[in-house]
C-alpha cells in the first residue's frame, strides 16, 4: 500500500504485541496507537489495563521465587492453558476470561477509542484481540484485522459469537490455522499470512537481505564446514552461493523479555563464555529493550567479571528510550547476530530469518507451546546448563548443529508475512 491508510493498535503490555505491530508501521495511518495508554484515554479504561499489566509482570517475576513461585504462577496459568488439540472437537464454547472481558467492554471499556478511530474510518489492524472486541463490540465500520503472535492460539483470542464475528484473522502458520477452526472461526476470515518479520532484514520478496546475512551466518556456525559439505546443492537452492568469509566474529544475541525474569541466566551464559569473549572469539549483545533497571544490572555484572574492556568491543548492549527506537536498533543487530537466545515468545518466529534459537526456559503454557513448535520444526535448540555454556556451545557448532538450525528455521517458516498482510488489506 502506498497510501497510508490503516489503524495499527497495539498495547504495550511486554514487547511481543508491539514488536509484532512493528513492522506494519509502514501502511499505519499516523502513529502506531496503543490501545492502553493512548493520549486521551479515560482514567477507568487505563486503570484495567494497568491492573492486567502490572499484576502479569508481578507474576512472571514471582515464578522465581523457590517452591511457592512455581506454584501461584501454575495457579495462574491454568486460566490461560491451551487445550490439546487431539481429537478434534469442537472448542468454541467461551472460557471464563473471555466472558470477563466482554463483561468489562459491555460497561464501556475501550469505546472512547473506537469512537475516535471512527472519525477516519480505515481497516483496522489490531495485535492483541481485545482490541478487536471492542471494535467489533463497538460497531466499528471497516474491516477488523487480529494478528496472532504465537504458534498456538488460546481460546481466549476469539469472540463469545465465533461464527458471528466479522474479525478477520492472521494466522502466521498452519497449526493457529486449524486452531481458529476448532475456536468456531469462519474460513473465510482465516489468512495464512506468516509473521510479520521486519521488512529491514528480509529485503524486498525475493529475500535478499536475508539470504545474504544467512549466507555470513552459516559461516560461522558451521566451523568444520561439515553441514556445508552435507547440504552444499540444499544450501545453493535457498540461500545461493556462500561469500568466502563472514563480516563479524560469531556473536549471539541475548534477548530479555519485557519483565526482565530471564537476565539473570543470560549473564550466567556470559560468565561461562568470559574467556573467548576476552580473546575476541566471541562477541555477545545484551538486549535489555527499554529497561535501564537491566541495563544497570548487566552494567554492574560486567564489571564484577572484570570485562569492562570487552564493552563496546566484544560486549555491546542494546538499550533505548522509546520502544520503536529499540525495535530498530533489535533488529539492525540481528543482522550481525548468529545465534539468537530468547524464551520462546513471538521471537520464535525470528528463526525464519534464519536465525537459530537457544532456547530458553519459557514462562506459561502459551511459551511452552511455542517451544513444541520450535524443536518440532528444528529450528530452535533448548538451552543446556549455562554454567557450561563454554563446553556446549562449541561443541554445537563444531558439529554443524547450529548451522542446520539456522537452514530448517529458514527453509520451513513462512518469511513474507508482513507483506502478505499488507496485500490483502489493500484488497
Amino acid at each position: 500500500m502506498e497510501e497510508k491508510k490503516v489503524w495499527v493498535v497495539t498495547v504495550n503490555m511486554g514487547y511481543g504485541h508491539q514488536r509484532t505491530a512493528y513492522p506494519l508501521d509502514k501502511i499505519a495511518f499516523g502513529e502506531i496507537i496503543k490501545a492502553n495508554s493512548y493520549q486521551g484515554i479515560p482514567e477507568k479504561d487505563k486503570r484495567i489495563w494497568e491492573t492486567t499489566r502490572k499484576f502479569y509482570e508481578f507474576i512472571s517475576k514471582f515464578k522465581r521465587i523457590p517452591l511457592i513461585g512455581n506454584f501461584v504462577f501454575n495457579l495462574y496459568d491454568k486460566f490461560q492453558k491451551i487445550p490439546a488439540f487431539y481429537p478434534e472437537r469442537d472448542l468454541s464454547k467461551p472460557i471464563l476470561s473471555l466472558k470477563k472481558i466482554f463483561s468489562l467492554i459491555r460497561k464501556g471499556w475501550g469505546k472512547d477509542l473506537i469512537l475516535k478511530l471512527k472519525n477516519k474510518p480505515f481497516p483496522l489492524i489490531a495485535t492483541f484481540f481485545t482490541s478487536a472486541f471492542m471494535a467489533e463490540s463497538f460497531s466499528y465500520p471497516q474491516d477488523i484485522f487480529c494478528v496472532i503472535c504465537d504458534a498456538d492460539v488460546s481460546r481466549s483470542w476469539v469472540s463469545l459469537n465465533p461464527k458471528e464475528s466479522k474479525i478477520k484473522y492472521f494466522a502466521p502458520n498452519t497449526w493457529v490455522r486449524e486452531r481458529l477452526r476448532l475456536y468456531g472461526v469462519r474460513e473465510e476470515n482465516i489468512f495464512l499470512t506468516g509473521y510479520p518479520l521486519p521488512l529491514e532484514n528480509i529485503g524486498t520478496e525475493k529475500m535478499e537481505t536475508a539470504k545474504m546475512d544467512l549466507g555470513k551466518r552459516i559461516l560461522n556456525l558451521d566451523v568444520k564446514g561439515k553441514y556445508q559439505k552435507r547440504y552444499k546443492p540444499l544450501i545453493e537452492k535457498y540461500v545461493g552461493e556462500l561469500p568466502q568469509e563472514s563480516d563479524h566474529p560469531l556473536t549471539i544475541l541475548f534477548s530479555i523479555g519485557g519483565a526482565g525474569a530471564q537476565k539473570k541466566i543470560a549473564f550466567r551464559f556470559v560468565r561461562s563464555l568470559s574467556k573467548s569473549i576476552k580473546e575476541g572469539k566471541l562477541r555477545v549483545i545484551l538486549s535489555a529493550g527499554i529497561r535501564k533497571e537491566v541495563r544497570d544490572y548487566f552494567l554492574k555484572q560486567i564489571r564484577r567479571n572484570k570485562l569492562e574492556n570487552c564493552l563496546g568491543k566484544n560486549i555491546e548492549i542494546i538499550c533505548e528510550e522509546k520502544i520503536k527506537d529499540y525495535f530498530r536498533k533489535f533488529n539492525q543487530k540481528l543482522r550481525e547476530t548468529d545465534i539468537l537466545w530468547t524464551k520462546p515468545s513471538e521471537l520464535s518466529f525470528y528463526s525464519g530469518l534464519g536465525l537459530p534459537i537457544i532456547i530458553a526456559p519459557s514462562i506459561g503454557s502459551q511459551e511452552d507451546l511455542n517451544r513444541k513448535w520450535l524443536l518440532r520444526i528444528g529450528a530452535g535448540i533448548l538451552q543446556e546448563n549455562p554454567r557450561y555454556a563454554n563446553q556446549w556451545l562449541f561443541d554445537y557448532l563444531e558439529s554443524g548443529r547450529f548451522a542446520e538450525a539456522a537452514m530448517r528455521g529458514f527453509i520451513s517458516i513462512e518469511k513474507l508475512g508482513t507483506y502478505n498482510i499488507m496485500k490483502i488489506v489493500s484488497n
